[in-house]
């Protein structure tokens, strides 16, 4: 159990939060949302000791061991993968140190053997002899072989090492768990698993994450942070949305009722105050319009972007031909012969592990690479737009403001108010439509990109991982946006809420081929062991 009581944090007059009174409680599994900037992270690091608030403060069980997912990806490169796991219990692997020290030495001492049976007594309450085996166990799981384990940290990839780190903080059975966005960068399949794991796990468990279907299939609570405050909510990420439009609602209702009814005293004062047979009643109405409290609707932190698409022309019969495509990179190969024809009205997710192999998919379909064989051809009424995963090439003149960076893609008849107008509507009000490129954050720089694509009016729209660096809000448009869109989407993204509910139809890249079937992701995902191979491209019986 952690309790946070009276806790209260502020960056100069900007409040964070304020009089924060709550108990995280085991077996309770806690989603903490809000929006970019609304403090997610920074309370997190309050809870694990890390910051310390302006005032109230942070208590748990006595003895109870918190572990945090790291964030510091280059901690432990002088680690072994197996060591850095056992890390995640500090006393733990203490202690392991000093055992490995003491059976190394040449001349083992009477004391050494007092000290040594001390050190195994440690160590079996610490569950240690069955270290090993669950370090193993969380790796494997969460995508890291065997033959990985002695290896050092510094000679993995970031994707892997967000993986260790992951398995670092799940470790030894903690009391209290405290994971920042702890599926980024995983694969469906991992994800899966973590979900699993913490559906099966009995102790405190606090999360910041913007994947929503993860919410859902984890928390029992959401501790929502906005208005300044924390309000925590039972259910998971659905019920929370539901009961917060519901209180917004209801406060809003009273608000709307409190100024009618001193409006309509106001008149009656204003009427009657100098009619001696209706005094008493204006001044009994007075009264009652002091003790009426006009307050005004708290200002949410949280903003939606307005994301729309709208095609200048709906799609011709005629959408894209892929034949033969293949391409290496670094001498790997990404696909090989990879033949397939996009239909009018498909949204295609393409899935599998190979997040490469779909990027260079994207880049080549976009003009941005050429393939090493075969060929590809849009429909002659076909106008495409292009998401990357990786932007910084789009923001290269540092010195473009927001107003000058969009206006490069505005139609020609369009001014600067249009452009302002524009920026407005996706979160870049006034004086923030003044920016300069150079300041962006991974957020507002998605925002931009999809302004760009917003404005070429395409009737074909590919993207790649969209939803990398948004907040839940403008996750929640871009899904809308995407399902209403009404002619072709070609896209990849580990957010499983969007492709369930954007996708008709799944094409997964495989080291044999693709997988090509006309059906919705959690369907596929539920028959994707019952499909039989039937060559290249490997298309099954379920279109």
């Amino acid at each position: 159990m952690i309790t946070a009581s009276n806790v209260a944090l502020s960056y100069g007059k900007r409040v964070i939060f304020q009089d924060v009174n709550i108990k995280f409680t085991p077996g309770n599994c806690y989603g903490l949302i809000g929006a970019n900037g609304s403090g997610k992270s920074t309370f997190l690091k309050i809870l694990a000791g890390q910051l310390e608030p302006d005032r109230g403060e942070i208590t748990k069980g006595r003895g109870e061991r918190i572990a945090v997912l790291s964030q510091d990806q280059f901690a432990f490169d002088a680690h072994t993968v197996f060591n850095t796991v056992i890390m995640g219990h500090k006393k733990l692997y203490k202690v392991m140190a000093e055992r490995e020290a003491l059976y190394s030495k040449a001349d083992f001492t009477e004391e050494d053997g007092i000290r040594s049976g001390e050190l195994e007594a440690r160590f079996g309450e610490m569950n240690g002899y069955e270290a090993e085996a669950e370090a193993a166990v969380l790796l494997n799981g969460l995508g890291i072989p065997e033959e990985m384990h002695q290896k050092k940290m510094k000679e993995l990839d970031g994707n892997d090492k967000v993986r260790v780190l992951l398995a670092q903080a799940l470790f030894g059975n903690p009391d209290i768990l405290l994971l920042d966005e702890p599926t980024n960068q995983l694969d469906i399949k991992t994800i899966t698993w973590l979900e699993d794991f913490l559906s099966r796990f009995r102790n405190t468990v606090i999360i910041v994450s913007h994947d929503r279907h993860f919410l859902n299939q984890v928390c029992t609570h959401m501790a929502d942070i906005d208005y300044g405050k924390i309000r925590v909510y039972v259910g998971n990420y659905d019920f929370w949305y539901q009961a917060s439009q519901l209180h917004f609602r209801q406060k809003e209702t009273e608000s709307k009722k409190a100024k009618a009814k001193a409006e309509e005293l106001k008149a009656f004062i204003q009427r009657f105050s100098s009619n001696a047979s209706k005094a008493k009643q204006a001044t009994s109405r007075k009264k009652l319009l002091e003790k009426i409290t006009l307050d005004d609707m708290p200002i949410s932190s949280r903003k939606y972007p307005y994301i729309v698409f709208k095609p200048e022309r709906p799609c011709g019969d005629v959408i894209l031909e892929i034949k033969g495509l293949s391409k290496e990179i670094d001498g790997v190969s990404m696909f090989e012969d990879l033949t397939l024809t996009v239909n009018k009205c498909d949204k295609i997710a393409f899935a599998g592990a190979n997040s490469l192999a779909k990027t260079t998919l994207f880049q080549i379909l976009a003009g941005e690479l050429a393939p090493d064989k075969g060929s590809f051809r849009w429909g002659l009424t076909i106008n495409n737009a292009y998401f990357p995963k990786e932007n910084n090439v789009y923001f290269n003149n540092e010195e473009l403001d927001l107003i000058g960076w969009l206006g490069q893609f505005a139609p020609p008849r369009e001014d600067e108010n249009f452009v302002r107008g524009f920026l407005g509507k996706m979160l870049f009000p006034g004086e923030e439509a003044m920016k300069k490129t150079s300041v962006l954050s991974g957020g507002e720089r998605v925002r931009c990109m999809l302004s760009k694509m917003m404005l070429s009016g395409a009737n074909a729209l590919i993207l790649d991982e969209p939803t990398n660096h948004l907040d839940l809000e403008s996750i929640t448009s871009l899904n809308n946006a995407l399902t209403a869109f009404p002619e072709v989407v070609l896209f990849a993204s580990h957010d499983h809420q969007i492709v369930s509910t954007v996708a008709n139809r799944i094409v997964e890249i495989t080291p044999d081929g693709i997988i090509d079937v006309m059906m919705d992701f959690d369907e596929y995902l539920a028959m994707k062991d019952t499909i039989t191979w039937t060559g290249r491209p490997l298309e099954t019986d379920f279109h």
